[in-house]
């Protein structure tokens, strides 16, 4: 059982004092601080959250396990980066639907860093297989897009969908399409902003559920349009 209180100050202070020192040596020095300020913090946040994920949808998975669950690695991919950083300064927590265990499926994210913390849901970077569906289920179904785009409580908690997208209409789609924007896009997500300061309160857990619901339209058109259940 949880005992969420809200992410610790000790949190915040890390990944401040992590982007003036991302080097390993200092990693290593803090990796228990680490442990304790973040991991276990967050293990215990995606716990409490587990309950109220499951009442929004059977099929998202909230796992609060360090390695293997819902929390991203600290640990940067730099193999083809320029930046060699090792290490995120940033944690970030994607609960994804039991479709798969990567970051390109339907899921839940939520982004805490000091200068600016988010959460909600949708698809990112989806694969092409995937992305095609998402595409031509909004060509195909425009009254049901509008559904999701003008649902009230969606509009009230979020600025539109979000996404990078491609400069021009993707092969095979018409250009004069009223959401061709849309269908232009590479992700499909919408976010809501919040503060580090909520992030470490109990009310972090009641923000980001209300996100979660508010993004119901957007997940369940995806999922559809991908076959999988919501």
């Amino acid at each position: 059982m949880s005992t969420f209180k809200g992410l610790p100050k000790d949190f915040f202070v890390f990944f401040k004092e992590l982007k003036a020192n991302n080097e390993r040596a200092w990693f290593e020095e803090n990796k228990q601080r680490y442990k304790d300020s973040v991991v276990a913090p967050l293990s215990d946040f995606i716990t409490a959250m587990a309950p109220r994920v499951a009442k929004i949808s059977k099929h998202i998975v909230a796992d609060p396990r360090p390695n293997g669950g819902s929390m991203f690695r600290i640990y940067r991919d730099v193999r083809f980066a320029k930046d060699k950083s090792p290490y995120k300064t940033h944690a970030g927590v994607h609960f994804r639907h039991a479709l798969g265990r990567h970051a390109h499926v339907p899921g839940y994210y939520m982004h805490f860093a000091t200068d600016e913390v988010f959460f909600g849901g949708g698809i990112w970077m989806p694969e092409p297989d995937a992305l095609g569906k998402i595409r031509r289920a909004i060509a195909g179904e425009p009254k049901a897009w509008k559904k999701v785009v003008e649902d009230k409580t969606f509009a009230a908690a979020f600025n539109g969908i979000d996404g990078e997208a491609l400069s021009r209409p993707p092969k095979g789609f018409d250009a004069e399409h009223p959401y061709i924007g849309d269908i232009k896009r590479k992700s499909f997500f919408a976010m809501t902003e919040s503060t580090p300061k909520v992030a470490q309160s109990p009310a972090l857990l009641d923000e980001v559920e209300k996100s979660f619901r508010a993004a119901k339209p957007l997940m369940k058109f995806v999922c559809d349009a991908l076959d999988a259940p919501f």
